[in-house]
Order: structure tokens, then C-alpha cells, then sequence
């Protein structure tokens, strides 16, 4: 054997080692910075996502609280509606200035705004001595509410990879119903204090709503908004983070592409394509509402006090836990199965167990005594139904159905959508109930459960690992 063929013999596998432990680090070092540009998103998702706790709470914390208010008060059905509706025109009031006022401050600046005013109406809502003092504060803890609900999927939507945008969006419904859970834990808690225990059970948001503030001032604007503006160089840095150095340039390239085929004008969402997008966006909003979810979340406690059965206020407010609670649980479930099964499955096996539930929960409400675990488990069904399908998936296509330059808007629109159905339903609930009775009310929206379940069927697409830009195409091609 001569020199060059022991010299291959001996060096030749110490180089294959090294090209081999090269490769190891190499792919090692890529699934580290994906690992971390992955836990960077969630971290930013997980701060705007706040905004959904403090929407649920405020949202939901009404429920327990409504018991002792009428009382202490001496509320009728029309005053108690009244009381519990107050936020809604807020809620209103403030997804209609969202999307103007994103669109030219940006998102984060608008949510910041937002988290001030949860603070300051949370206070504000405990003190009141009257009806009148009561409603002014709520409106403007509906407010923050409009703002953050229009804002925070939006804003989600635009930080997120396609892949996982779906269970990031869903990040911010998980919020709201941790946020309902949290309210009803709290009421709960707070319950045996006596008549006034309403203005702690209000009070007690003050503290998260701090939170939420601080934790912005550590995200970064939406980089699709900071292109619009004409701050590339920021919006690269931003998306170097989210996406990695290759994937960031070609995602900047067609942020930009997608920015000069459009106008700004609110009109282009009624041009040929977008309707679709603005008719399927607003349609969930109503239904997300009209199916009856916020007469459990609002009337919960009113509902199991007078006419489910439960003998006291404490009783009643304890079944809003299991139902809370049954709501956090599904919409883990949701998180998990949005990117993994699609939108519009998700939307179709949940209306139709909603309308089954509610039409059975109907039927419980002839029967004299009414059933009360019967009609608790029909509820804790019908709720999670909805928290699988009609609860997170509407903010899913409401935050991604739009094209960038008018998403603000557009998103604004859906939400004030959500808000305006919202009001309808608690405005008239109890009024639905003492002219049709618990049934023909439960029935009603049993109907509307019908007619989303056709709706989506033949009309909602399926946008489930489309970017935004390809989603915008799609609208293109009608």
C-alpha cells in the first residue's frame, strides 16, 4: 500500500465525521432559531392577546354582577337590559373609530390606548351610585372593548406565519373565554360580601389591565402597517424575527406587491371579489351573536335564578363556573384543530350541535319543574359548540379575509358587526322571553343555528395555510 492510499484510508473517515457533526450543528443551529423566532411570535401574540382576557372579563362579569345590581337598585326588565347593554354601545362606539385610527397611528399605539381605558372604566364602573352613573362608565369600558376586539386578531393576523395564524388568532378567543372563566370565578368568590359585592367584582379588572399596558410597550408594530407606511427598514427587522433572513426579504417583496394593487378608499370592499369577503365576514358576526351565546354569557345567572330552577344567587352563579370553564376547555380544542382540520369544517359540526342543543333546551323549559341539570347540561353543550366553531373562527376571518391596506377598516366593519348583534340579542332577551316564553326564545335561536350551518356550507371558503396575500388572490379570481 503506498502513502496516498493510507493517508485516504486514515483521513477520509475523520473528514466524512466532521462533514457529518458539520451538518448535525448546522441543522441543529436552524432548529434553533426557528424554535426561537416560533417562541418570539407566540410571546407578541400572547401580549395582544391580553386585550381578549380584559374583553372577556368586562364582557362576562356582568353576569354575577346583574343579580345584586337589580336588586340593590330595584331594576325592571327594561332598566336590567339597559344595564347590561351600556358596554355594547360602547363596544360600538369603539370598533367603528378601531380601524381609522390603526390605520393611521398603527396597532400598537391604538392598543395602548385601549389598555388606559380598561383601567380607568374598571374603576370607574365600581363606583356608581345610580342607573345613569352606572351606563356612562360601562360605555366607556365598551370603548376599550371595541377597540381591542377589532384590534388585537388583527393585529395577531399580521405577526403570524401562515402555517400557525389560525391557532394565533384563536390565541386571542382563548383570552376572551379565560377572561369569562376569570369573571364568574370572581363573582363566585366575591358573592357572599353582600348587596355591593357588584362594585368589587367590577374593580377587581384594574389589576390585568396594567398588565396588558406594560406587556405592549415590548411588541412591535405590525410590520404589514409599517410597509403601508413607508418604514421598510423597520418592518425588515420586525419580520427578520418573526420569519428568518431569506423568508423576511420575500415576505417584505410581497407585502409590497400586494400594497401597490391596492386603493385605500372604503369602496374597494364593495368592488366584485371583496363583497364576497365583506358579506362572508359580516354574516358570521351577525350569526356569532343571533345563535343566543351572549343570553348564557350576560343572562346566565338571571336565567338559572328565575326560571332554571337554582334556589339562589350563589347557585346560580356557581353553574356560570361549569360553563365558563366548559368554554376554556373547548377552546383549547379549537387552538389545537383550526390549522389542523380548517375553518369551515370547525363552523359546520358546531352550528348544527348548537341548534340541537338549543332546540332540546327548548323543549326542557315546558316541562314544570324545569329540569335544572338537564338544562345545565344542555347549556354546557350549546356552549361547546360555540366555543369550537362560531367563537374563534368568526375573529379568525374577520382578521384575515381583507387585504392589507383596508383591513383597519374592514375589520372595524365586522366588528362593529358583532357589537350592533350583540346589543340586539341583550337588548331583547328577557323581552323575548316574557312575550314567547324560555322556549319559543331558545327555539328562535335554534333557527338562526339552521340558517349559519347553510350558510357556511354553501357560501364560506376554506383559508386554512393561505398566506394573507393568497387569500387577497382568491378574491381576485371571483
Amino acid at each position: 500500500m503506498n502513502l496516498r492510499a493510507l493517508c485516504v484510508l486514515v483521513v477520509q473517515p475523520a473528514r466524512n465525521r466532521c462533514d457529518r457533526l458539520s451538518l448535525l450543528w448546522l441543522r441543529e443551529g436552524r432548529l434553533a432559531a426557528e424554535h426561537a423566532r416560533k417562541a418570539y411570535v407566540y410571546g407578541i401574540a400572547t401580549a395582544a392577546a391580553l386585550s381578549g382576557l380584559l374583553f372577556g372579563f368586562d364582557t362576562a362579569v356582568i353576569n354575577g354582577a346583574l343579580v345584586f345590581l337589580k336588586d340593590q337598585m330595584r331594576l325592571s326588565d327594561f332598566q336590567t337590559e339597559l344595564a347590561a347593554s351600556a358596554l355594547l354601545v360602547g363596544c360600538l362606539a369603539g370598533a367603528a373609530m378601531a380601524g381609522g385610527l390603526s390605520d393611521r397611528l398603527g396597532r400598537k399605539k391604538v392598543l395602548m390606548l385601549a389598555a388606559v381605558l380598561f383601567c380607568v372604566s374598571s374603576l370607574g364602573t365600581a363606583l356608581p351610585r345610580t342607573l345613569p352613573e352606572f351606563v356612562a362608565a360601562r360605555f366607556f369600558a365598551g370603548v376599550a372593548i371595541g377597540v381591542a376586539s377589532a384590534l388585537a386578531p388583527l393585529y395577531i393576523a399580521e405577526v403570524s406565519p401562515p402555517g400557525i395564524r389560525g391557532r394565533l388568532v384563536t390565541l386571542n378567543q382563548m383570552a376572551i373565554v379565560t377572561g369569562i372563566l376569570c369573571a364568574y370565578l370572581v363573582n363566585w368568590l366575591l358573592a357572599g360580601l353582600g348587596p355591593s359585592c357588584w362594585r368589587w367584582m367590577f374593580a377587581a379588572a384594574a389589576f390585568p389591565s396594567a398588565v396588558f399596558l406594560v406587556s405592549l410597550f415590548f411588541i412591535p408594530e405590525s410590520p404589514r402597517w409599517l410597509i403601508k407606511n413607508e418604514r421598510e427598514a423597520d418592518a425588515l427587522s420586525v419580520l427578520r424575527r418573526i420569519a428568518g433572513e431569506p423568508e423576511a426579504a420575500r415576505q417584505a417583496a410581497e407585502i409590497r406587491a400586494s400594497l401597490m394593487e391596492q386603493a385605500a378608499a372604503l369602496g374597494e370592499l364593495f368592488r366584485p371579489g371583496l363583497r364576497r369577503a365583506l358579506l362572508i365576514a359580516v354574516a358570521l358576526a351577525v350569526f356569532s351573536q343571533v345563535t343566543g351565546i351572549n343570553t348564557v354569557i350576560y343572562y346566565g345567572s338571571i336565567l338559572f335564578k328565575e326560571h332554571g330552577g337554582s334556589s339562589s344567587a350563589a347557585s346560580a352563579i356557581g353553574a356560570n363556573v361549569i360553563i365558563g370553564t366548559m368554554n376554556f376547555l373547548c377552546t383549547i380544542v379549537a387552538l389545537a384543530a383550526i390549522d389542523r382540520f380548517g375553518r369551515k369544517p370547525l363552523l359546520i359540526v358546531g352550528s348544527a350541535g348548537m341548534g340541537l342543543a338549543l332546540a332540546a333546551l327548548g323543549a326542557c323549559f315546558l316541562v314544570s319543574p324545569p329540569p335544572t341539570g338537564l338544562i345545565l347540561l344542555l347549556v354546557v353543550v350549546y356552549v361547546g359548540f360555540f366555543a369550537i366553531s362560531l367563537g374563534p373562527v368568526t375573529w379568525v376571518y374577520i382578521a384575515e379575509l381583507f387585504p392589507t391596506k383596508i383591513r383597519g377598516r374592514a375589520a372595524g366593519i365586522g366588528t362593529f358587526t358583532v357589537w350592533g348583534a350583540c346589543l340586539l340579542v341583550t337588548l331583547t332577551f328577557l323581552t323575548l322571553i316574557s312575550a314567547l316564553g324560555p322556549s319559543g326564545a331558545f327555539w328562535t335561536y335554534a333557527f338562526f343555528c339552521l340558517v349559519t350551518f347553510i350558510f357556511v356550507w354553501r357560501v364560506a371558503p376554506e383559508t386554512k395555510g393561505r398566506s394573507l396575500e393568497e387569500i387577497e388572490r382568491l378574491w381576485r379570481r371571483d
